[in-house]
């Protein structure tokens, strides 16, 4: 009696199971699909990405049935949006446009397992002996930002030469068509739709490569160009001066204007076209041919003007658009006196080339027609010093900074500037993930959504036992990137430096702090090599590119730099043999793109610097995050700052500590903050005050490219310090943001 009961009971249970879950591979025959009978060029190239996903999760390539399991339509979603439901046996893809139908069918790539990063990081997914979803399932996503992607900046040392001699060989200079397609396909992955091609010199400029245009027509990613690059051309690779003459405005207009020309005809018939405005040098100077600030602003007035008249003669109606104004270094001076950029324009502002964003639109600005975007940097070339090597970016300053952006109102486009996109790695995915849904992170979850990517890459148990050893990489990596470990800068006096680089020599660090710094890296070295073991095999070379490279050639600079000779080249050792590992990862498939020396600066030489021997104070610190009390607007922002937990306060907020004194003395009290910038264009201030004194008035302010400025984005901080002569005993510490984008990371008080 009792085993029927149990077989009736298994029984019922069955049949509860099988109605509530849509069975989308049974393990035994392939998936089955269907969409409609025209569809846009971006959806066939999903549907082959998601059907070769399919083939490797499941063993057998999707096949296309009038009775689909999986089923495409066209529906009422936004622009690019898309939703994905169950209905009877069936799972339908509904999509507002051939974007949002494709990123619908990749989403369900996602869901059986398959990383975005599956051809780039080699993510080998998990085969599959079944795939289901709950008979109520829904899912509705939708961009909070329109245009989404990446500029491919100084790509000398990385991507261009892998291109050109590894992935689709090809004569000197050029990232070929297969490798924009790679490009392209990445970014679909990720949901994003816009490029600005590579452009520096030696790299054939995008419209010279026959198909290239139409290979991004086909996955449905809009070209753009950078700052510096007016309607769509490459002045470094297009404009002769030989047989056009100087790229002068003033002298030489008939020749500039039909060198647009001849660009707004050739694409005047694609579909997607992102058109950047305004006039600067040919190798991103001021404009040649003016002197003073007012001819150079009557000058770009000029410009802007005709080329809405050219827009509006060689491809249509300039309102309807997509046209961007970047006002870049002095250009911001040339807006902020007037300019008149058409309120159908988008205004993209930038960050200071360290991450840290100059400017947001202000309350009339944010109401423009076009919008307003972000340029934002995750690797950079010059002044104070390059970090194209490893991108060690925090998490946290990329969600402060964007979210910030976002809700300034800039949501018509973000464009991140990469040197590759392998490296960029999760940086460029967060980046992207907020582009596509702002509300997909906090600053009290960033932590949770970088192990959730972790654990996607390289499993449950690996993720969670790698999160503090990243997290502990971050930190380290933002009190000093590695490619700052030199204490050297770029762009100096070239009568003074060779080259106008400072040589490696004077690390202002005690013996104490370099044994510590190099002993924190060791100490998560230990922890990757025992991780290696929960790595599935066939993404060992994933980790090691992720993973295990970053952290130990980041642990062999720091030992290079602050170790004896002996040791410092062996740690210069270990980096060429750890990037030769690198690039000869799944049998060469990479070679070429690691490079341990972008620009051969003097920190990646085989020297090591010398401690200056500074006496070491006691210096007693306070994370931020460790208040007494604090302001109920308050935010404690998680992987920023050297405390990994910094805390932004708006304008009247105000943060209080509590410390002891042993003895009466005088004190140097140093207020660390983020290095930000005023967003408006005003002031940065704050105060500091000591029990019931009178508050010291800060302000965080800084010049762009001043001396402070350098030395702030290099190390990460901006400090402000008083003395005051304090009692022993207890005593009160208050903080008080007088201005918008105070970040507060520790306080710091020695004798």
């Amino acid at each position: 009696m009792r085993r029927l009961l149990f077989l009736i009971i298994t029984f019922h249970l069955s049949l509860i199971v099988s109605r509530a879950e849509v069975v989308w591979f049974d393990g035994k025959s392939p998936i089955t699909y269907q969409i409609p009978k025209r569809v846009e060029p971006v959806v066939m190239t999903a549907l082959e990405m998601w059907k070769d996903d399919m083939r490797q999760v499941t063993g057998f390539v999707p096949v296309a049935a009038r009775r689909a399991k999986v089923r495409l339509v066209k529906g009422r979603q936004p622009a690019d949006g898309f939703r994905i439901y169950t209905s009877g046996s069936q799972i339908i893809v509904e999509g507002g446009n051939g974007r949002g139908m494709a990123y619908g069918l990749l989403e369900l790539s996602r869901l059986a397992g398959v990383s975005p990063w599956i051809w780039w990081g080699d993510e080998v997914p998990e085969r599959k002996s079944r795939l289901v979803m709950s008979n109520d399932f829904v899912s509705q996503q939708q961009p909070s930002v329109a245009f989404r992607g990446i500029f491919l900046n100084d790509e000398d040392w990385s991507l261009r030469p892998w291109s050109q001699t590894t992935h689709a060989p090809s004569p000197m200079g050029q990232i070929g068509v297969a490798t924009y397609k790679r490009i392209f396909q990445l970014l679909l992955r990720l949901r994003a739709n816009a490029l600005w091609p590579g452009m520096h010199g030696g790299t054939k400029a995008f419209f010279l490569m026959p198909g290239a245009k139409a290979m991004a027509d086909s996955c449905g990613i809009v070209i753009g160009t950078s700052h510096c690059e007016p309607l769509l051309r490459n002045n470094v690779g297009e404009w002769d001066v030989k047989e056009r003459g100087p790229f002068n405005y003033r002298t030489n207009r008939e020749q500039v204007q039909s060198y647009w020309i001849e660009r707004l005809r050739q694409v005047s018939h694609s579909p997607d076209n992102m058109f950047t405005i305004g006039m600067r040098g040919i190798h991103d100077s001021s404009m040649e041919g003016y002197t003073t600030e007012q001819e150079k602003f009557d000058a770009l007035q000029q410009v802007i003007d005709d080329q809405q008249q050219l827009l509006r003669r060689y491809v249509g109606d300039p309102s309807r658009l997509m046209q961007v104004f970047v006002p870049y270094k002095e250009v911001l001076q040339l807006y902020e006196k007037g300019l008149q950029v058409p309120d159908y324009v988008t205004l993209m502002w930038c960050d200071d080339n360290y991450g840290y964003i100059t400017r947001l639109s202000d309350a009339r600005e944010q109401q423009r027609q076009g919008g307003a975007g972000v340029y934002y940097h995750l690797s950079y070339w010059g002044r104070p010093h390059d970090y194209l090597w490893l991108t060690t970016t925090q998490p946290g300053l990329i969600y402060s900074e964007m979210r910030q952006a976002y809700d300034h109102n800039a949501r018509r486009l973000w464009i991140a500037n990469v040197h590759d996109p392998k490296v960029a790695g999760y940086q460029l995915e967060l980046f992207l993930d907020m582009a596509w849904n702002i509300d997909c992170v906090t600053d009290q979850t960033l932590g949770d959504h970088y192990q959730r990517w972790l654990c996607r890459q390289f499993g449950d148990e690996a993720g969670r036992r790698l999160f503090p050893v990243m997290h502990e990489f971050y930190r380290l990596c933002g009190i000093r990137r590695p490619e700052f470990m030199g204490w050297t800068q770029v762009e100096l006096d070239k009568k003074v430096y060779p080259r106008g680089l400072s040589p490696v020599s004077d690390i202002p660090l005690t013996p104490q702090e370099a044994a510590t710094r190099i002993a924190d890296f060791e100490r998560i070295k230990t922890t990757v090599l025992e991780s290696r073991s929960l790595i599935r095999q066939e993404l060992q070379d994933a980790f090691f590119a992720a993973i295990e490279y970053p952290v130990f050639a980041a642990a062999a600079m720091n030992r290079k730099i602050l170790c004896d000779s002996a040791e410092s080249h062996q740690a210069y050792e270990e980096i060429q043999l750890l990037t030769r590992q690198y690039n000869e990862l799944c049998g060469g498939k990479w070679r070429g793109l690691m490079d341990a020396a972008p620009r051969r600066l003097p920190v990646y030489e085989d020297v090591h610097g010398h401690l200056t021997g500074r006496p070491a104070n006691i210096v007693s610190t306070i994370n931020a995050c460790d208040y007494a009390e604090v302001s109920e607007d308050a935010r404690t922002i998680q992987m920023l700052g050297h405390s990994m937990k910094a805390i932004a306060l708006q304008k009247g907020g105000a943060l209080t500590y509590r410390f002891d004194v042993e003895e009466e003395d005088n004190y140097i009290i140093r207020i660390a903050l983020i290095p930000t910038h005023p967003l408006d264009g005003g002031d940065l201030r704050f105060s500091v005050a000591v029990d019931d004194s009178e508050p010291t008035v800060f302000s965080l302010k800084e010049p762009f490219r001043s001396e402070q400025w350098k030395l702030n984005v290099l190390s990460g901080q901006a400090h402000r310090s008083l003395t005051l002569h304090i009692p022993a005993g207890k005593h009160k510490l208050t903080v008080r943001a007088l201005d918008d984008h105070i970040i507060v990371d520790q306080i710091l008080m020695e004798n």
